[in-house]
């Protein structure tokens, strides 16, 4: 899944193409393979682009790459439409939640041999290896990740004599409180925040929905998960954000931005858009993981960011495999993280990125990534989004079991169209 670029997510890759405006990279040899490579969109800089390209055309003679930018808007129909035909490109960026609706088409290659075999998949964080794992077969292959951390105030910090972050769910909350005052608010947390929602309740034990016999349900109804949503509404009253709107309504970092915010939940480059709107805080934004329950390890958290798949029907399945194992290999892994502040798609790679404060913390909160329930039904529960209006609810007062049991029971009528 793309995740929104405040937090992005969290990104693809635009190519010498995209900048010229032309379908194809030019100067193609005769007798060359050419590889197509679908890449979407501020994935990574033409740099990355060019620097791979020239590497990996050197390194396999008679190949030839035709990168090729792609838009996220109608991207699915698109996708869905080139599996279907017969000319698909090769190789294909998607939103790591988007792997199962397209796996549901029959049109991807299954990699579970190589990814087992030869690519490390034990390593993988779990926020993109799971959802590109569909019945067992490996369809997507991890790219980068991106998720979301806590963005802190520093002076507001020190002002409250906290030292430093809270590193369980009991001190965050005490700490939070202490911020909290008649001019600062402890933390902005908007009401319809669903995908932080979703890490609080994966850290219960609870699900959004789950799998039972071939039949998917909405599971926001359960002991677990309602404990998450208790917690939602404990942190989210030590601040003022709105109960019946999502942190992009307003954006959060221009409140933020205001300079009387302690904290906020979002991907580490909304410190851009906060230091855009302020730049007087451009040395005050310190960085930490979503605290967990204990000390042991962070939080849950949600994490966007991409697969790479192959069509079933590529006529270049060597050359194609061969692309995905440089792009999610330690060399470019690591120039792409760096490169790009992303999260490489190991855990064991993590330290490339341990000089950026923000991706670093982001890191951290990675190893304990999911992601969304792996029903090719999913989008469509997003599109009507259920999720929101029963954390507005029970923000204002409603009874949470009544008010899961109804987002629940609309859940799976979504997951059944």
């Amino acid at each position: 899944m793309k995740i929104r670029r405040t937090l992005a997510c969290s990104v693809a890759l635009v190519s010498v193409c995209g900048l010229s405006g032309c379908g194809a990279l030019p100067g193609f040899g005769e007798g060359a393979t050419k590889v197509t490579v679908w890449l979407m969109k501020d994935s990574a800089s033409d740099d990355f682009v060019q620097r791979f390209k020239r590497s990996f055309e050197k390194e396999h003679s008679g190949v030839e790459l035709d990168v090729r930018v792609q838009e996220w808007t109608g991207i699915g129909q698109k996708i869905t439409a080139a599996l279907r035909g017969g000319d698909a490109p090769d190789v294909i960026e998607v939103g790591n939640t988007q792997v199962p609706q397209y796996a549901a088409s029959g049109g991807l290659l299954d990699m579970t041999l190589e990814s087992l075999r030869d690519w490390g998949s034990n390593d993988w964080l779990p926020g993109l290896a799971q959802p590109g794992n569909v019945d067992g077969m490996q369809y997507g292959i991890p790219w980068y990740a991106a998720n979301r951390v806590v963005i802190y105030n520093k002076d507001l910090f020190g002002a409250a004599g906290i030292t430093k972050p809270p590193r369980n769910r009991a001190e965050w909350l005490a700490d939070t409180a202490k911020l909290n005052s008649v001019s600062t608010q402890g933390i902005y947390l908007a009401g319809q925040d669903w995908y932080t929602l979703a890490g609080f309740v994966w850290d219960e034990g609870g699900e959004l929905a789950q799998e039972d016999t071939g039949d998917w349900k909405g599971t926001l109804d359960s002991p677990a998960a309602l404990r998450g949503m208790q917690f939602y509404k404990q942190l989210q009253a030590l601040g003022g954000g709105p109960k019946n709107a999502d942190e992009a309504t307003p954006p959060q970092a221009d409140v933020f931005a205001k300079g009387q915010i302690a904290q906020m939940i979002a991907v580490p480059g909304a410190a851009k858009a906060i230091q855009k709107a302020n730049p007087k805080l451009a040395d005050k934004l310190g960085y930490f993981p979503i605290p967990g329950r204990t000390d042991a390890k962070p939080g849950t958290v949600f994490t966007g960011g991409s697969d790479l798949i192959i069509p079933r029907k590529t006529a270049h399945r060597t050359q194609a495999v061969q692309v995905i194992a440089a792009l999610t290999g330690e060399k470019w892994q690591t120039d792409l993280a760096t490169t790009m502040n992303y999260v490489p798609n190991k855990a064991s790679l993590a330290p490339a990125v341990e000089g950026q404060a923000g991706t670093a913390a982001m890191a951290r909160g990675a190893a304990q990534g999911r992601a969304t329930p792996n029903s090719p039904q999913w989008a469509a529960v997003e599109a009507d989004n259920p999720i929101k209006p029963y954390m507005t609810a029970v923000l204002n007062g409603a009874d949470p079991k009544t008010a899961a049991k109804a987002a629940s029971d609309r859940i799976t009528s979504l997951l059944f169209p």
